[in-house]
């Protein structure tokens, strides 16, 4: 599984970034990390506010800095 972070590097974005981690190590899960800073790209997934999240290319978050639990919560029901 790879979790996608989308946004252009503002501390929202890092942030999130910092929660995805988190809650890959508390949830041990096989995944990677994708930072996805290219405004095209971003645009092309469909998002228009960041920071978003999303899981093998679904945006399943989008505006908002999650924190690890609610990242677990959206990653399980994938």
């Amino acid at each position: 599984m790879i979790i996608q972070i989308l946004g252009s590097g503002c501390t929202k974005c890092k942030t999130l970034e910092a929660n995805v981690i988190k809650a890959i190590e508390e949830g041990s899960l096989d995944a990677s990390t994708e930072k996805i800073t290219d405004l095209d790209q971003i645009m092309d997934m469909g998002v228009l506010m960041t920071p978003a999240l999303a899981v093998d290319g679904e945006v399943l978050s989008v505006g908002k800095v999650l924190n690890p639990k609610q990242i677990l919560a959206l990653v399980s029901q994938n």
